[in-house]
């Protein structure tokens, strides 16, 4: 049932007596009591994703080639994994501009602490965890208990990460160990294990969200923190988890990444940015909280990979490569901000009308 503030409220029906039969189409407290039904977002970047290979297959074939697909692949995985974690933020009404500096830092830690001894690969990604721990917290806990911006609380915690980078590394790149490098590249299937990684992760997200009562209360209260207190819902705990569980996210792609290059940049992360909050948004997750879909932003994560992919088949620069993925991100906006039954009835009405109004 929904009370007066528009959050949906859960009813736990009493357990019926010893030896008495249930009363049929009365659902448990965890299951749904509707089906789960694939999502706006869901639906236009599946339908976007594929005219994209068509269009890719008739004009530039070769961006589909074995090779390319398998070069493509691992970054997509990556980028995927990015994006869910900032999709767990932006349902929480936030933004997370420490994405680069989590990244790079978990490069940095699995290939400057190893040094390319496998034996030290283990304590180097625990320790990697343990500092996107910390940055994560240290985000979710100023946004939530102190009601800082999550721009600028981001932001900030990028800046002293990249301090951190720039402490262990030099800013200078070392190699990766032949351990990673395998386990982020090896194949299964015909498929890169960091993508059967990913798929893991999303599934797994997904599950949690759409199927779990705990994640139907986390976009709860990205929807309408206020209401979703007044229901009795932990407001600073799911958005300090969002922001935890996404900072555990980022140093996950930096492990991979760390092991798709094999000599991975200081900086690694800074091309991660934009693009997860382009998945995101082509994903049809609100930047104003609420509900989202971690499998579209995963599929939004594959048609920027490819969309890269196309763009750099046919030669173009790296500057208009930027641009594209910026015309994408505002795209995005345009088709689930905007109001397009009210854009068709303004042109409709003829530019008199228009005039008069």
């Amino acid at each position: 049932m929904s009370d007066t503030t528009g959050v949906s409220v859960m009813v736990t029906e009493p357990s019926p007596a010893p030896g008495t039969a249930k009363p049929p189409g009365r659902p448990g407290p965890f299951r749904r009591t509707t089906p789960v039904r694939a999502s706006r977002g869901l639906v236009t970047i599946l339908v976007a994703t594929l005219l994209l290979f068509l269009v890719s297959l008739v004009l530039q074939p070769e961006s589909l080639g074995r090779s390319s697909l398998q070069g493509m692949l691992p970054f997509a995985a990556v980028l995927a994994v990015v994006a869910l974690g900032q999709t767990l933020v932006v349902q929480q009404a936030g933004i997370d501009l420490s994405v680069p500096g989590t990244v790079s830092l978990s490069v940095i830690i699995v290939t400057h602490y190893p040094n390319g001894d496998n034996g030290k690969l283990f304590p180097a990604i625990l320790l990697a965890y343990g500092a996107a721990l910390a940055a994560g917290l240290l985000n979710g806990l100023v946004v939530s208990r102190l009601g800082m911006s999550a721009i600028v609380t981001s932001l900030g915690t990028n800046a002293l990460l990249y301090a951190v980078v720039l402490g262990v590394s030099g800013g200078s790149p070392a190699s990766t160990t032949a351990a990673l490098h395998a386990m982020a590249t090896g194949r299964f299937l015909g498929l890169p294990y960091s993508v059967w990684f990913a798929a893991v992760l999303v599934a797994a997200t997904g599950f949690v969200m759409k199927r779990m009562v705990a994640g139907r209360r986390f976009e709860a209260v990205g929807d309408n923190p206020a209401a979703a207190g007044l229901a009795g819902l932990r407001v600073r705990r799911h958005q300090l988890g969002a922001y935890v569980g996404a900072s555990l996210l980022y140093g996950t792609a930096g492990i991979l990444l760390a092991g798709v290059v094999t000599t991975p940049g200081a900086f690694q992360g800074d091309s991660l940015l934009l693009p997860s909050v382009a998945a995101v948004v082509l994903g049809g997750t609100s930047l104003l909280g609420g509900k989202g879909s971690p499998v579209a932003s995963a599929v939004a994560a594959l048609f920027l990979s490819q969309l890269d992919q196309f763009v750099l088949t046919l030669g173009v620069s790296a500057a208009t490569n930027n641009i594209v993925q910026a015309v994408a991100l505002g795209a995005g906006v345009a088709v689930y901000t905007v109001d397009w039954a009210v854009v068709r009835g303004w042109f409709r009405r003829g530019p008199a009308a228009r005039t008069q109004h």
